[in-house]
């Protein structure tokens, strides 16, 4: 084999283990959360663990290419929405679509929360998502059609309900998040609006704490 053919090889090798490894390790986060180790991402791609850091070395960085297409669905999502004549219809579709994301893939509330320094890109992406989802909720309450009592904290409050949905399936999760969001998006009608507790002051990471910790 000539030098060139060798180099070849070499690169499409890399490329065929670099792929592999994101596959690996999205069908892992979506299973099980970002817990997973880096050495079982390996092992399940079928990489030695060295290989895996020459391509990520560090797992934030293997995290920001697994969940990018979803990072900018979202903005996607959000622009898409604040583009749409009705407000309140907007101010749905976000809900329901994300919730949706966050019910197929247990990584993804983590990688949205996530703190990712070193990512600008990610972090400004969802920086403009979160300030898109609150004109959002302005203009939903200005027709009229949003009960005025609702705040951005409380989209943490759906997320954290819609992340306690425990089935044996995708398939399942996602159904059930269906109809707990359309459930959901019933009582934050307007004409729905009956007094409420206040509101409480929540944090995104709180989207990823359970019961028992």
């Amino acid at each position: 084999m000539s030098t060139e053919a060798s180099r070849l090889k070499l690169r499409a090798d890399a490329l065929h283990n670099r792929n592999r490894i994101v596959e690996v390790a999205r069908d892992l986060f979506a299973e099980r959360g970002l817990d997973v180790p880096m050495a079982a991402i390996a092992r399940h791609a079928g990489v030695g663990v060295a290989t895996l850091y020459r391509r990520f070395p560090t797992k934030e960085s293997l995290v920001t290419e697994v969940f990018a297409d979803q990072f900018a669905t979202c903005v996607s999502v959000v622009d898409d929405a604040l583009a749409d004549p009705d407000p309140w219809r907007g101010f749905c579709t976000v809900i329901e679509k994300v919730c949706t994301l966050q019910a197929a893939d247990q990584g993804f509330s983590t990688a949205f929360v996530a703190t990712f320094p070193h990512a600008a890109d990610i972090e400004r992406e969802r920086d403009r998502a979160i300030q898109g989802f609150t004109e959002l909720i302005r203009r939903a309450k200005q027709i009229g059609r949003l009960r005025p009592d609702f705040v951005p904290d409380d989209l943490i409050l759906l997320l954290m309900a819609n992340r306690g949905i425990v089935t044996s399936s995708a398939n399942s999760a996602v159904a059930a998040s269906r109809r707990l969001v359309a459930l959901l998006l019933h009582s934050l009608r307007a004409d729905n609006a009956e007094s409420l507790p206040p509101p409480v002051h929540l944090n995104l990471l709180d989207v990823l704490h359970h019961p028992a910790e």
